[in-house]
């Protein structure tokens, strides 16, 4: 799916899960508040409650009510099991495609200074 067409609440997740996944937010770290993230990035706090939301149901964040959300224990796991699957399904095709386009092999691109 091209990014410029994606829904803002599946983009701020995207934003989220690569915190998450680069290390900015850990496992048992609590998450922004919805008003602070939406302020951060220029967003309806309601449109961040509902990335959010999806957190919780996939259970990558726990909620300690009064407190905040926090980065759920297996959290990383699942982004990054999650993440190579659309890597695999999504991703790579297309570029596997323009590969074989330019006769580009993978040796091609361990040596190249790009």
């Amino acid at each position: 799916m091209n990014n410029a067409s994606k829904p803002v609440y599946l983009k701020l997740r995207d934003i989220i899960s690569e915190s998450i996944l680069d290390g900015e937010y850990k496992e048992g770290d609590m998450l922004p508040s919805v008003r602070t993230f939406a302020a951060d990035q220029g967003a309806n706090p309601l449109t961040v409650a509902k990335a959010y939301q999806g957190f919780q149901e996939d259970g990558l964040v726990t909620v300690k009510r009064g407190v905040g959300m926090f980065v759920a224990t297996g959290a990383v796991s699942k982004l990054r099991d999650a993440q190579r699957q659309d890597f695999v399904k999504n991703i790579w095709p297309p570029v596997e495609r323009q590969m074989k386009r330019l006769d580009i092999s993978i040796d091609d691109l361990l040596k190249s200074d790009a």
